[in-house]
Parts: structure tokens; sequence; C-alpha cells
């Protein structure tokens, strides 16, 4: 005789697709190949942006325009993106210079850099939304791992961040308690993948100036269902000299030093 039970309906778990960038800064070339690339990987439901927007580099306008045109997208900010919302005074370079003497030409040219994208993005009215960003996003994957989302490292979105000089003490000190088994951040343009205790550290590259010895834009996709997740990291070809042009046609006044970083020519401070 048939069963006069009902057969159990399917679950159908539902799989999360994310895209998750850093430190896009102002770079719309390096940027539009990260988009692409992620719609020939399949696209994605959400993005997670953890900071670093639109300073320093040729096109602020753009990056925002293309960033927020984006379907379901939750951001974070960087230090870039509160130092360009805060009211900038050239005098103050002075300041700077007399407490790191070595540094004069990187500290003039970083507040020109601000300087000029502050105006760009006031002239079109995105300073304001670039002020109510957020220090962290906390999030939770359907299978219960705990997600922090935060630009440098929990609790700050400056400092040294997590890059690869750190010694595991100090590793261990910066994460203590930030009560997520997943920590994803930007801000040193140098991608890790670690685990200290508990937490699994992501530190994502960068989309518009990853450090020399890969120039290639960096970005992560994330897969998610209750069974579980992965990520994967991406590394995108995109046109470095076109950029390098274009500063220079724009009189940019930081041409000099980007056209270095997007060459390859400068170093990360920890190699």
């Amino acid at each position: 005789m048939p069963s006069s039970v009902p057969p159990r309906p399917r679950v159908l778990i539902a799989v999360m697709r994310v895209a998750i960038l850093s430190d896009v800064h102002g770079n719309t070339a390096a940027l539009d190949a990260v988009l692409d690339d992620i719609e020939r990987a399949g696209g994605v439901d959400a993005y997670w942006i953890l900071g670093d927007l639109a300073a320093m580099g040729p096109d602020p306008v753009g990056a925002m325009e293309r960033l927020n045109d984006l379907k379901d997208a939750t951001f974070v900010r960087g230090n870039t993106d509160r130092w360009v919302c805060s009211l900038l005074d050239p005098q103050k370079s002075t300041e700077w210079i007399a407490s790191a003497p070595g540094q004069t030409s990187g500290i003039v040219s970083r507040l020109a850099m601000l300087c000029w994208a502050q105006g760009a993005l006031m002239a079109s009215g995105w300073l304001n939304w670039l002020a109510t960003l957020g220090l962290e996003h906390r999030a939770t994957l359907p299978d219960g791992t705990r997600v922090l989302l935060v630009h440098a490292a929990p609790g700050t979105d400056d400092g040294d961040g997590i890059n690869p000089g750190l010694q595991p003490d100090a590793l261990a000190k910066l994460v203590e308690g930030c009560e997520a088994e997943l920590l994803i951040v930007g801000h040193t343009h140098w991608q890790l993948d670690i685990t200290v205790g508990n937490t699994r550290i992501v530190n994502l590259g960068s989309v518009a100036v990853p450090w020399a010895g890969d120039l290639r834009a960096s970005y992560y996709l994330l897969q998610a269902d209750e069974k579980g997740h992965s990520l994967e990291h991406r590394r995108v070809e995109y046109a470095q000299q076109a950029v390098i042009e274009h500063l220079w046609r724009q009189q940019h006044p930081g041409a000099e030093y980007l056209s270095a970083r997007y060459r390859g020519e400068i170093q990360a401070p920890w190699n």
C-alpha cells in the first residue's frame, strides 16, 4: 500500500555569491577590468567594498559613479575616504614634514592629491555621500560564519594594517576580540590569506595600486551556502600605461608618484 505520509519537500539551499574589493583609489581602468572579470566569472549577488574609493587616482568621480551603480553594494570607509572628507589645509604639510623630514616629497604629493580629489568630489556632489560611510560592517554567512569587513584592521581604518611584516603575536593582538571567524581587510595593497587562532584573515590586496611584483588588479569572490563557503583570489590585467598617460595629460599633481607605482618601480616597505 502506498504510504499515507506525503513526501518531504526538497529544501533548496540558497547560494550566496559576493565580489569583495578594496582600494580602488579613483582608478576606473582597473575597476572596469575587475567588474568585467566578475561578469565573465558568472556575476554575483552582492558586492562588499572596503574603502579607499576615490582618492588618489585620476578619476575619483568616475569611480564613485561606477561603484554606486553596483547592485546590492555594501561599503565601509578607508583612511583616504575620511581624509578627503576633512578640511584639507596645505599648511599642515609643514607639520608632517617636521615630524618626518625624510618623507618630504611623499607628504607634499599626498596632500596635493587629496586636495585635487576633494575638489573634484565636492564639485560633483559625492563628498557628502563619502562622509556617511561607517568604519566596519558585519555579516553572517549561511553556514553561520561571522564576517567582519573593515578597511585596515579591527577598530581602525588606518595604521600599519594587516601586512606580511607583522609577527604572529602582533597579528593575534590585532584580531583579539574581533568576534569574527572571517576578517576581511584591505589598506596595505598586499594580498594575504592567513589564520590566527579561530580567525581567518584575508587581505584583498588592491584593485588600483598593487605593489611591485604583481601589478594586476586584485580582488576576491566569495561563494557560500548552508554547507560552507569558499574564497577565490583573482588577478586581472589592465592597461596601466593608458592610466599613466591620462595622469600626465590631466596634469594630475601625483602623476610622477602614481606613474612609478603603476609601473612597479616602488617596493613595498616590508620588502
